[in-house]
């Protein structure tokens, strides 16, 4: 029997189909569950709808569930429709009557979109706390080998001298700059919907700046339908944070596979961080880069069926949202995982160095070289020519020393600037008041 079933059940082939992963994806919800049905107790104690008494059994309910969810003892009943259903019952159960006043002025719509929102928001959290630490390691690794040389490439064709700081730096780079998508998705999930109900208000003189306030949203959803409209718009932002983020990985995971080829030998890693072949003794495969680079071409897609599942809905809710989970939920851990193995096999990586004193990456000079004769007076078109000429008859012999210096440049990385660059988008995510009126709201009685 579900809460809003009068008398008769769902056919059980119904029940399946349409349930679905949810009961997978609602465990995920659960402390977020709770945390929004504390905030709405408080709310409907001020609006007269429960005694303090009542709201005093109701906090002490819903926090022992709390307890129990965190220490993995909690579990949603057969025949339990859902995680709000499980927590009203549980209420019911164990305190009577007042478990079945909490749902007053809310929809299973809002409370779903609230759980949402804050899971959302502890999510985005984690992955830009894990992209933090990546980034770190990046410029670490950036400053340990700023000197150290490598072949840069255009056309997947030798091109110019570039090196490992200059290769890892772009890398830690584009990490920050990811940032300002998932600080987009931010807002976004930071936007209060509780008390929309079904997506149309409720006559009930609800207090939607109070539970915003509880639950330490940065801002309301002040329109009833737009906020039921938010559930699908807020995964389309998350997927295109999670695909820019899996584009710095897809490109750093493909990098290090073609790097770690012998006809490259640029960097390595230990043998027991490589997988071998059951037939071939020599090899020394990059299956983690593989998987990482397959894990984040995945990622990348998830954009497209967000798009696709929200085409020509109409406003309001509609079971279809239901699906959205399947991408983003699974994809928030499999980004999160991508960033805790970039961060692992990092730290075991180990540079070539003196790559380019072999006469093989002569040709990358002759940039170098073409610039070094404008400088002494030798207009650019002859200067050109000239090396070129060398390069034809085999004569070019050219010095290999770099002397670059404007900004971003072999010679000058600005890691300085890209440290400030990482430390200004960090700040903008205001996790601290989140997590502090979320403590708040565990505290009171």
């Amino acid at each position: 029997m579900k809460l809003w079933q009068k008398t008769s059940s769902n056919k059980k082939e119904v029940e399946k189909f349409t349930i679905g992963r949810d009961p997978e994806f609602d465990m995920l919800l659960a402390p977020f569950d709770v945390l929004g049905s504390m905030a709405h107790a408080i709310m409907l104690e001020k609006i007269g709808l429960l005694t303090k008494e009542e709201l005093s059994i109701l906090q002490k309910g819903l926090k022992e569930i709390y307890k129990e969810i965190e220490a993995g003892t909690f579990s949603i009943g057969q025949g339990v429709e859902d995680v709000h259903s499980q927590v009203e019952f549980l209420l019911t159960e164990r305190y009577g009557d007042v478990g079945k006043k909490l749902h007053s002025g809310r929809s299973r719509n809002d409370q779903v979109l609230v759980d949402l929102k804050l899971y959302y928001r502890e999510a985005i959290r984690e992955v830009v706390t894990k992209k933090e630490h990546l980034f770190n390691q990046l410029m670490v690794l950036a400053e340990k080998h700023q000197d150290d040389l490598m072949p840069g490439y255009t056309h997947t064709q030798l091109a110019m001298p570039s090196s490992f700081g200059l290769w890892f730096s772009a890398m830690a780079e584009s990490l920050c700059e990811d940032l300002l998508l998932w600080h987009s998705a931010f807002e976004l999930v930071n936007q209060n919907p509780l008390g929309s109900a079904a997506g149309y208000g409720s006559s009930f003189p609800l207090d939607r700046t109070l539970t915003t306030q509880l639950l330490g949203f940065e801002n309301l959803h002040y329109n009833v339908i737009n906020a039921q409209n938010s559930r699908g718009k807020t995964e389309k932002f998350l997927s295109f944070a999670m695909a820019a983020s899996a584009g710095t990985l897809n490109r750093l995971s493909s990098d290090i596979i073609q790097f770690m080829n012998q006809h490259f030998g640029f960097v390595s890693f230990p043998d027991e961080l490589t997988t071998g072949s059951s037939i071939m003794p020599h090899k020394k495969n990059p299956d983690v880069f593989e998987l990482m680079r397959a894990k984040s071409n995945q990622l990348q897609a998830a954009p497209q069926e967000v798009l696709l599942q929200l085409s020509n809905l109409t406003t309001g809710y509609h079971r279809d949202l239901q699906l959205l989970k399947e991408t983003i939920f699974p994809g928030l851990q499999t980004l999160m995982d991508c960033l805790d193995m970039a961060s692992f096999m990092l730290d075991y990586i180990v540079v070539n160095k003196g790559l380019l004193e072999d006469p093989f990456y002569d040709y990358l000079f002759s940039v170098e070289e073409v610039n070094r004769l404008v400088l002494k007076g030798m207009p650019f078109r002859d200067a050109y020519k000239k090396v070129g000429m060398d390069i034809e008859k085999g004569t070019f012999s050219p010095r290999h020393n770099v002397s670059h210096t404007h900004e971003g440049s072999v010679g000058n990385l600005c890691l300085t600037h890209i440290h400030e660059k990482m430390s200004s988008a960090r700040k903008r995510f205001d996790f601290k008041s989140m997590e502090s009126k979320l403590g708040e709201l565990m505290g009171q009685p």
